[in-house]
């Protein structure tokens, strides 16, 4: 019989979801390494550094979105005991990440439009182009890991991903702290933030590697057709399937993540000073997002899996109680960096202009987080279900309508309709968190509205063998 109550929820959540946060700490650390080296190095490169991250931030995620597909699929046929199948999704995923690789390494070695949108200076846009250069480079890799990521954490493996992003991140430290400031006795000029993408690019090609070598060799693979196994070839209805559900779920994270990235772009229209300390309080931002990341990537995967299986009720379950968990760690979490803001602010900077600017934004993390962590976990576990076009709809009007365009009217006010106060980098903040509470309002309601359709479907279909 399958445990109730919150606390057993929280007892499989948990093993889940643990692992997944400390491998996505490792990858956000990739980009709080790049961030707090290059504070210190040029105010310059931090700011060449947040427009080229907001640029290849918004290719990226968009086209993992579509991959990660996979995760959802192969959950429930992993719930259904059908192990042949989910290994089979993955080889079509594979194919599906080196095809957007091409269209997203394209964009990014020309980004010409992201440097008109910030109106960067002739220097930063050099720094930018060469950075994106690199990542250019290493896209194929983050995306052919992004289908092994999505895989294992499908099939309760998540573990093993976390080893290798430890292991990336193990790479990446050393490499970035070089190229970064240059290595004189070795001949190493300083690279600032370009060095940063080289430090990336070979660190994700690492990762990948040993990502198809523990597919090779481990045996835990071989149930799934996997070890030893060469790629099959494509297979349309295969491909077709992950189109279809990959395709609004990476236009949803792509609207999530420009509503937030395209924040970037715009302050960096108020110089160099506002754009750093949003630099700042971005990067913090996503470092607490990694808790709920987890905890919504384990809830997800245990819907997808007890949907496979054909227990809905325990799936609608372990639904609410991995947004009731998220929820309450999230504010825990807010709320103490709040506390903290000053403390916090000045491990990044020891420049008083630019804690001046990234206090007032840090102050608005508790609400902002506690907002973002609702609305991830209902959008995990409409995923769950293979539902992502409504959600879709629910992100573009909340994100991009009040979150976006309500940040332009604030922060470019003349003075006229809004205090003061709202004007600059902060107006975005406070436009950005009244939208993902849109957003978490929405899909939570949505929600509801999924379970109970299904509630009704269930009973009916019962009637209906009576």
């Amino acid at each position: 019989m399958t445990p109730a109550g919150f606390a057993a929820s929280v007892r499989r959540i948990v093993p889940l979801a643990w692992p997944v946060f400390v491998g996505q700490l490792a990858v956000l650390g990739f980009s709080t390494v790049d961030t707090v080296l290059v504070a210190r190095h040029s105010a310059t490169d931090l700011a060449a550094l947040a427009v080229g991250s907001a640029a290849y931030v918004t290719v990226f995620i968009g086209l993992m979105g579509v991959v990660l597909a996979l995760s959802p699929i192969v959950g429930q046929l992993f719930g259904a005991r059908k192990l042949a199948e989910a290994g089979a999704q993955l080889h079509q995923a594979v194919w599906l990440a080196l095809g957007l690789s091409l269209l997203g390494s394209a964009v990014l070695l020309f980004p010409a439009p992201f440097l008109a949108l910030s109106q960067a200076s002739p220097e930063v846009a050099s720094k930018v182009r060469g950075y994106l250069l690199a990542l250019a480079f290493s896209l194929p890799a983050s995306l052919l890991f992004t289908a092994f990521r999505g895989f294992n954490v499908a099939v309760s493996r998540p573990k093993a991903v976390m080893a290798l992003q430890l292991g990336g991140l193990a790479l990446k430290i050393p490499l970035s702290a070089t190229l970064v400031v240059g290595a004189p006795g070795l001949g190493l000029p300083a690279l600032g933030v370009e060095g940063c993408g080289i430090a990336t690019l070979v660190a994700m090609w690492a990762q990948a590697i040993a990502a198809w070598i523990l597919l090779r060799r481990d045996p835990f693979y071989a149930s799934f057709g996997l070890r030893g196994h060469g790629l099959d070839r494509p297979h349309g209805p295969s491909l077709k399937a992950l189109l279809k559900l990959g395709v609004p779920m990476g236009l949803s994270i792509l609207i999530e993540v420009t509503g937030f990235s395209f924040m970037a772009i715009f302050i960096a229209r108020l110089g160099e000073t506002p754009v750093a300390g949003h630099q700042i309080a971005a990067n913090l931002v996503a470092l607490l997002f990694m808790m709920p990341l987890g905890l919504s990537n384990a809830t997800g995967t245990l819907v997808a899996q007890r949907i496979g299986a054909a227990d809905l009720h325990d799936a609608r379950r372990l639904g609410w109680h991995g947004m009731q968990l998220t929820l309450l760690v999230a504010l825990v979490m807010g709320g103490g960096v709040y506390l903290a803001r000053g403390a916090v602010v000045r491990l990044y900077t020891d420049n008083p202009t630019v804690i001046a600017a990234a206090l007032p934004l840090v102050a608005w993390v508790a609400l902002f987080h506690a907002a973002d962590a609702v609305q991830t976990v209902a959008a995990f576990v409409l995923r769950a279900w293979r539902i992502a076009t409504v959600p879709l709809v629910i992100y573009a009007v909340a994100l991009w309508g009040v979150g976006l365009g309500g940040g332009f009217m604030l922060a470019f006010d003349d003075g006229t309709r809004f205090p003061a106060a709202w004007r600059g980098a902060p107006g975005f903040w406070i436009a950005a968190t009244a939208g993902l509470a849109v957003a978490a309002a929405g899909l939570s309601l949505f929600l509801l509205f999924v379970y109970r359709t299904k509630e009704r479907e269930a009973h009916t279909a019962v009637a209906a063998t009576d």
